[in-house]
């Protein structure tokens, strides 16, 4: 008899223990687009069908933009989107939408309804490669912590342009604008220019053994979702290119910092920092039509690069010096392809060549204004 009681007393302990838990699981607060998409039926407005799939959407992003043939042709179009569990989204998930007199407005709306986020989705039309850069268009991100850069396309803005300054923030939260690895300078060449300078990345750094953060500005996005796992991820370089490119041109600045310091922030005597400017033209799909997108790891040595530019050396020098990189490699370029935008172009700018194993010289700074892209017409 006793045993019989001390079970069911056993038993009523433990459904009420696991009633508790169950009612003391708080709702989801995270309100984010995971990935975005639409459906087979409208392949034929896109060139490629990964266009149709936005995956792997950054955290902070707010822009979704897909790329057509031609705006003026498109129906009205069902967009879909994978949330954040428990998350909801209005207007209605799938829902029919009229995207061509610009971005639909969507809102995200956390489990536990007391956060949201809001979503521009746009369609925009293939546009031709710009090929002049003078650095005129920059503002300061939503959050007023660091500056981004854009191009002015045809009447419309193309936000083409990346930095590591979403990665400082998670290191240097506080940090002024002005104190940010990519910032501007208003003495440049013609005009405002790009200033790129190494950073100290402070006791964030010295956890991760990441010392320091060096300034760069690339074609592509950063995601700063890999930033404590896998830094080299979060550069996802390169834009859809339908053009030959042969050669680039510009004028720059560099003062390397005064103490080389190696991923331990270690002094490496005698060594001084170098600045890096490069570009690679390559197939942004594998060969089994799945998109591809280099990273900081593979960005010079993947087997997709097509062509490659690399300026040899950056002497230091306080003056607007001009330099200049050829693009070389003899493998086949598909004209057919090219045109249907199966090849990325990656650009980039670093103030400290080897920043990316987080070695260089803290106050390396690099200056670059005028930049010219030449293609084969």
């Amino acid at each position: 008899m006793h045993r019989r009681i001390l079970f069911s007393a056993l038993l009523a302990f433990v459904c009420l223990t696991l009633a508790s838990c169950f009612k003391d699981e708080a709702p989801n607060t995270e309100c984010d687009v995971l990935e975005a998409w639409v459906g087979d039926e409208y392949a034929g407005y896109f060139s490629q069908k990964s266009d149709m799939h936005i995956a792997d959407v950054p955290s902070g992003e707010q822009q979704l933009v897909f790329t057509v043939r031609l705006l003026s042709e498109l129906p009205q179009v069902s967009v879909h989107f994978n949330l954040t569990p428990g998350a909801t989204i209005t207007p209605a998930n799938g829902s029919m939408q009229d995207f061509s007199k610009g971005p639909v407005t969507y809102t995200v709306t956390s489990e536990d309804g007391q956060w949201h986020r809001t979503y521009q989705v746009e369609f925009r039309e293939i546009a031709h490669p710009s090929n002049e850069y003078d650095f005129e268009h920059f503002e300061l991100n939503d959050k007023q912590k660091y500056y981004v850069w854009y191009e002015m396309a045809e009447g419309s803005r193309n936000d083409i342009w990346a930095t590591g300054n979403e990665g400082y923030n998670i290191a240097r939260p506080n940090a002024a604008a002005a104190e940010y690895p990519s910032t501007y300078d208003s003495n440049g060449y013609d005009g405002n220019c790009v200033k790129l300078t190494t950073c100290n990345t402070g006791s964030w750094g010295k956890t991760f053994k990441k010392p320091i953060a060096a300034g760069n500005l690339f074609f592509g996005k950063f995601n700063s979702k890999y930033a404590l796992t896998n830094t080299l991820m979060c550069t996802e370089m390169g834009i859809p290119f339908t053009k030959k490119p042969l050669k680039v041109t510009g004028y720059y600045k560099y003062k390397p910092g005064d103490v080389f310091t190696d991923k331990d922030f270690h002094e490496v005597t005698g060594r001084v920092d170098e600045a890096d400017i490069y570009s690679v033209l390559y197939l942004n799909h594998d060969g089994d039509g799945n998109s591809v997108v280099l990273h900081g790891d593979d960005v010079l040595s993947s087997p997709l690069i097509v062509r490659k530019a690399q300026v040899a050396s950056l002497p230091p020098t306080d003056e607007w010096t001009p330099f200049e990189m050829v693009y070389e490699g003899d493998a086949p370029i598909d004209e057919t392809l090219l045109m249907n935008r199966g090849y990325s172009l990656a650009l980039v700018f670093s103030s400290s060549k080897t920043g990316n194993t987080f070695e260089g010289a803290v106050g390396s700074t690099l200056y670059i204004d005028k930049v010219k892209l030449v293609f084969d017409e």
